[in-house]
């Protein structure tokens, strides 16, 4: 374990280039990617840039992508969850059937399914823990298990519809005005820039090396040009949803939380070498059963989120490829599968591009065979980068 694992200190254009050269590449494949999406289907299909199909693709990646950031919680510990999908659909149900059913209200609804999520991966957790299962297995007897339950609970209607105009569809319905949308922008750039002042400063009087101010003025600058033309474009159409701001404010969440608390340099010193981890003190056993707890109580989050754009839950809840697209979104985000190296952008960024396939190719009609061989060879394509990476690194 070293210490840039754990700090997770900025990187000044020097160390940054260093890092290039030994082979870690960061988020720029990604990017890449995306660029090259955007300009193959963008050519092949006029349609594909339109304000109307980009909104779409905001809505159709939050929920997967809130999976995807529960997984990023595991696998940053060299761990992985199989369970995460069934584990949505199931709380799902509970938050349907309890609102709809039970005539609860959609709000105490929404927070026994996240609580019993949590404790879905609590008991996730101690398996792992004390019971010295591997992961792997733990999960998967519960992606077997509480898909058994989720049919149980559906029982042999096997559906339950959500009202349209209910708190729970009107989630996935809702549309930010331009004015709130401009004053969240502004917002997280004076936000960020504020955020890099601080650090500058405190790293000066601690007598730190720090990145020259043009370095951050470009990562601001770059920000704003992001957030500002996603807002242009999406208000072109019905305007930004409110399923995007929700799993953006996630993503944001959780970085804070894992790049400026204790808990955070924790798990990465737990994924980057656990043996030293432990002798320094930290409670591995703690790390590891809070990730799982994370991990399924946003997938939780995540099948409500799915349960508000369909307006129902059924037997097919957290099934068909949700699961596989969750941990493919991670990875193929930046997320190593061997643990200690990773950032919630990773599930932003790996979603935007297997969405971005996946609406591309279904644009231009093309069968779903193709679509998952395609992503399959994104996703050894992702892998490889990260060995790649990590024998650079090691070397």
């Amino acid at each position: 374990m070293n210490a840039a694992t754990v700090t997770r200190k900025p990187y000044t254009p020097k160390e940054a280039v260093e890092r290039l050269r030994h082979g870690d590449l960061g988020a720029w494949p990604v990017v890449g990617a995306l660029v090259a999406i955007a300009v193959v289907f963008g050519t092949l299909n006029e349609h594909f840039l339109s304000p109307e199909n980009l909104t779409n693709l905001a809505l159709q990646m939050a929920a997967t992508g809130t999976i995807s950031l529960g997984i990023i919680m595991v696998l940053l510990l060299g761990e992985i969850d199989l369970s995460a999908g069934s584990v949505s659909g199931l709380c799902a149900v509970v938050m349907a059937i309890l609102s709809v059913r039970q005539g609860w209200n959609p709000i105490l609804a929404i927070v026994v399914a996240l609580a019993a999520g949590a404790l879905v991966g609590l008991l996730h957790g101690v398996m792992f823990t004390r019971l010295r299962m591997p992961s792997f297995v733990v999960t998967l007897a519960g992606l077997i298990g509480w898909q058994g339950l989720l049919l149980y609970l559906l029982g042999e209607g096997g559906i339950v519809n959500l009202p349209f105009d209910g708190f729970v569809a009107k989630l996935s319905d809702t549309w930010l005005p331009s004015w709130l949308a401009w004053t969240i922008v502004a917002l997280l750039v004076l936000a960020s820039g504020g955020s890099s002042l601080v650090n500058r400063r405190l790293r000066l009087a601690a007598e730190l090396p720090v990145p020259p101010v043009w370095w951050a003025a470009v990562k601001i600058g770059g920000l704003t040009v992001v957030l500002a033309g996603a807002v242009l474009v999406m208000s072109a159409d019905r305007g930004v949803p409110l399923l995007l701001v929700i799993f953006g404010t996630l993503v944001v969440a959780f970085d804070l939380v894992l790049r400026h608390t204790a808990f955070g340099r924790w798990m990465y010193a737990v994924g980057g070498n656990v043996e030293a981890a432990r002798r320094a003190g930290i409670s591995v056993t703690r790390i590891r059963v809070l990730a799982f707890v994370l991990s399924s109580t946003l997938a939780a989050f995540g099948g409500i989120l799915s349960a508000s754009r369909l307006s129902a839950v059924n037997q097919g809840s957290g099934g068909s490829d949700i699961l596989l697209m969750a941990i493919a979104a991670a990875v193929i985000g930046g997320t190593s599968l061997f643990g200690g190296r990773g950032r919630t952008y990773a599930a932003l960024l790996g979603i935007l591009v297997i969405q971005s396939i996946t609406n591309g190719m279904f644009l231009l009609s093309v069968d779903s065979s193709v679509r998952y061989m395609v992503t399959a060879a994104v996703l050894a394509l992702a892998v490889a980068i990260d060995s790649l990476a990590r024998r650079g690194s090691t070397t």
